[in-house]
């Protein structure tokens, strides 16, 4: 039998499939007062979280993570609803089942986006564009919620393409345009550079896709570590990474970087508690609970710590990973420094089973 090989990485044909603002456009679903009004789902109050933003809201400057209060604040008419984490895994699930319709190539990243690789299900369903817009009219027909797909021959540009005609858009970048196409886009745009890094390349006098390709290795790297090496290959529109299916999960985690370093306890309430949702939406999603909870901090000249704990029983419930992030960091404060990026993560992940319920709320 003649050994399969894979395509070359210019004749792949990735899709990156992105709801549109998915947990409030669910609400909005299912409840048609609230449609064309600006909603948050998230709870109100002084220790509330956004976990998402209607696009009427987000028109005020409201986003997913941000304070409950300051988004009040930015949008004195929002609606806060409670969310409902069990409805939109049910919504999620059946638009993953649409997905294996036209590829078995899936990575969920989240319950509303996911990389479907179609390089080998071109010839029994036509094009890569023409699958995108079948699967975002299935999306469409079955669930009453909509889709923005990017089509490309990677999954760094096939991100970009589905961010950049949302909501409810398809945009398709050929092998032909992928380098041009970033040549042109703010380094504040890329996938995977947040508004710090994004700052600290425009302090150097980086701000396209073109400035940060005339940048040589070495350059790069001596600014940014590590990381330098791949922006080198995303400026020229390269990136290798499969679709990955099926992973063996380690661990559960979630970041954020900061756009200015946090100093005071009280900031980091919010932020934390944005953290433990999203990675108790992971945990919920693929049945998983952690023994161990560990914290991350990085502080303003880039010194990284971690604090983990080892608990008597697996937890996946984004109030007790909340509650354990705290016990950790709090010995940490006051810091010495300005504190510019927060992790949350669990580890020791073991099977939630059928029995075990997860309460997923907020704070």
């Amino acid at each position: 039998m003649a050994q399969r090989t894979e395509p070359p990485l210019s004749l792949r044909r990735i899709l990156h499939i992105d709801m549109d603002a998915f947990f409030a456009s669910v609400e909005q679903r299912d409840t048609p007062a609230l449609r064309g009004k600006p909603i948050a789902v998230g709870r109100a109050g002084a220790r509330g979280v956004v976990a998402a933003a209607s696009y009427e809201a987000r028109r005020f400057g409201v986003h997913s993570a941000m304070p409950s209060q300051l988004a009040a604040r930015k949008c004195p008419e929002l609606i806060f609803v409670a969310p409902r984490f069990e409805v939109y895994k049910a919504v999620s699930a059946a638009i993953a089942a649409i997905f294996a319709r036209y590829t078995p190539l899936i990575q969920p990243l989240s319950l509303d986006e996911a990389y479907l690789d179609v390089t080998a299900e071109m010839g029994r369903h036509g094009s890569a564009r023409a699958i995108a817009e079948a699967i975002r009219a299935a999306i469409r027909a079955e669930t009453g919620l909509t889709a923005s797909a990017g089509v490309s021959y990677n999954k760094f540009l096939a991100k970009l393409a589905s961010d950049h005609r949302k909501p409810d858009g398809l945009f398709v970048i050929p092998p032909r345009l992928g380098p041009d196409f970033v040549a042109a886009l703010a380094v504040g745009k890329f996938h995977g550079i947040g508004p710090v890094t994004a700052a600290r390349m425009n302090a150097l006098g980086i701000m396209t896709g073109a400035d940060l390709r005339r940048c040589e290795p070495g350059f790069l790297t001596a600014h940014f570590g590590k990381a330098g090496a791949v922006y080198y290959r995303l400026a020229r529109a390269e990136d290798d990474r499969p679709v990955e299916v099926a992973r063996v999960r380690k661990s559960i985690g979630a970041e954020t970087t900061f756009a200015q370093d946090l100093h005071a306890w009280e900031e980091v309430a919010a932020p934390l508690a944005a953290l433990a949702a999203k990675v108790a939406e992971v945990a919920a999603r693929h049945r998983l609970a952690g023994r161990t909870a560990t914290v991350k901090v990085k502080y303003a000249d880039f010194r990284q710590i971690t604090r983990a704990r080892s608990l008597p029983e697996a937890i996946a419930e984004a109030g007790m990973i909340t509650a354990t992030g705290r016990d950790l960091l709090r010995p940490l404060f006051p810091p010495r420094l300005g504190i510019r990026l927060l992790g949350v993560a669990l580890s020791q992940l073991e099977d939630e089973g059928a029995g075990r319920q997860l309460a997923l709320a907020l704070g």
